[in-house]
C-alpha cells in the first residue's frame, strides 16, 4: 500500500489571501523543521505571486500548477508525487471548483490533514449572496475560516450566522488590517435541551439536530430523542428496521438530500414508505454495515403516525 500523503488544503476565492497565508507558512521553520519534500500545488493564479527564495527550505518545495479540474485525478496526482518525490502536499484550491470534487478525486493515500478557508471580509457577504452554493461547499469541511482585512468594527453576528448555518465545528477568526487576530467567541446554544430526559426536536430544528448528531454522535449515545420524520424503506434493511428522517436543503434546491437515521421499530408496527411519524427513540452509537461505519442507530420505544410539517424540507435557518 502506498505511503500516506498528508495534504494541507487552502480554499477561498480569488484575492482572498491564500497566497500570502501559504507563503508565510512555507517561510515558517516550524512547518519545515523536518526538511520534508513539499509539493505546492496551485489551482489558480492571483495577482500576488510566490517568492520561493523566501521559503525556509526552498530546495525541498516543488511548485506545480493545475489549469484544468480534469487534472484532479488519481493518475495525474500520483504522477506528480513520483516526479517530485514529495512526502506532503500544500494545495491552493480554485475558489470556483467544488471542494467535494477534490475529495472524490484525490488518490486514496492522500489524507486531508488540515483545511483552511481564507475569505476577504469585505467581499464575503456578497459572495455568499451571489454564489451561495460555492460558499457552503467550502464552509462544510473546513476546520477554520479566516476573515482577513476585517475592519475593527466588523459585524461578527452576520458572519457567525452564515458559518454556523453550515457548520457548528468550524472555528472563526478575524484578521484585522493592523495584523491582529480576533477569534469568534459568540455562544451558540442548541435550540433543544440535550440534557433533558427526552430531547424534543421541533420541526424547525431538525436540520440542526441532524447535523449536530452527525458531527458529535457520542454526546447523544444513550439519550432519548423525540422528533418527526418521514419513513424510507429499503430491501437491505433487516426485519423491523426503517430509515426515518427529512429532506434537508443546505443552500439551494439543487442540493436537497434525504438525511435519515436507521431505526428499529416496535414489534407489530408496519409503517409504509413515505409515512410521517412522531418517533420517540433511544440512541446507540455503534458500527452498522448500512452506515459503512459508526453511526447513530435508533431503537424506537414509540411511533405514531403524523402529518407532514408545515415546511416539509428542513433548512438551517
Amino acid at each position: 500500500m502506498a505511503a500516506e500523503i498528508p495534504v494541507y488544503l487552502f480554499t477561498g476565492f480569488l484575492e482572498a489571501g491564500k497566497t500570502k497565508f501559504i507563503q508565510e507558512t512555507l517561510e515558517d521553520p516550524r512547518f519545515n523543521s523536518d526538511k520534508e519534500k513539499t509539493l505546492l500545488l496551485l489551482c489558480e493564479e492571483g495577482e500576488e505571486e510566490y517568492d520561493p527564495a523566501r521559503f525556509y527550505d526552498s530546495k525541498n518545495v516543488f511548485i506545480e500548477t493545475l489549469d484544468d479540474p480534469e487534472q484532479l485525478n488519481e493518475v495525474y496526482l500520483t504522477g506528480l508525487i513520483r516526479k517530485t518525490r514529495a512526502t506532503r502536499v500544500v494545495l491552493e484550491y480554485n475558489g470556483m471548483w467544488l471542494v467535494q470534487d477534490l475529495y472524490n478525486k484525490i488518490p486514496e493515500n492522500w489524507v486531508i490533514y488540515q483545511e483552511f478557508l481564507l475569505c476577504d471580509a469585505n467581499t464575503f457577504l456578497s459572495y455568499n449572496q451571489n454564489m451561495r452554493q460555492l460558499v457552503v461547499d467550502k464552509l462544510s469541511s473546513c476546520e477554520i475560516v479566516v476573515f482577513n482585512r476585517a475592519p475593527m468594527d466588523v459585524d461578527k453576528d452576520s458572519f457567525h450566522k452564515i458559518v454556523r448555518g453550515v457548520s457548528r465545528r468550524t472555528d472563526i477568526a478575524y484578521e484585522h488590517l493592523d495584523g491582529s487576530v480576533e477569534y469568534d467567541e459568540i455562544e451558540d446554544p442548541l435550540p433543544f435541551d440535550i440534557e433533558a430526559p427526552v430531547i424534543t426536536v421541533e420541526d424547525r430544528d431538525f436540520a440542526l439536530f441532524y447535523r449536530d448528531i452527525a458531527e458529535e454522535p457520542k454526546k447523544y449515545d444513550g439519550k432519548t430523542v423525540h422528533f418527526k420524520g418521514m419513513v424510507a424503506l429499503d430491501k437491505r434493511f433487516p426485519k423491523g428496521m426503517i430509515a426515518v428522517g427529512r429532506f434537508v436543503m443546505t443552500c439551494c434546491e439543487a442540493d436537497t438530500q434525504y438525511m435519515s437515521f436507521l431505526c428499529n421499530i416496535p414489534s407489530g408496527e408496519h409503517p409504509a414508505h413515505k409515512d410521517w411519524l412522531e418517533v420517540t427513540a433511544k440512541v446507540a452509537v455503534k458500527n452498522h454495515p448500512l452506515y459503512k461505519g459508526v453511526g447513530p442507530v435508533l431503537t424506537a420505544t414509540a411511533i405514531e403516525k403524523s402529518t407532514a410539517p408545515q415546511q416539509e424540507v428542513a433548512t438551517f435557518y
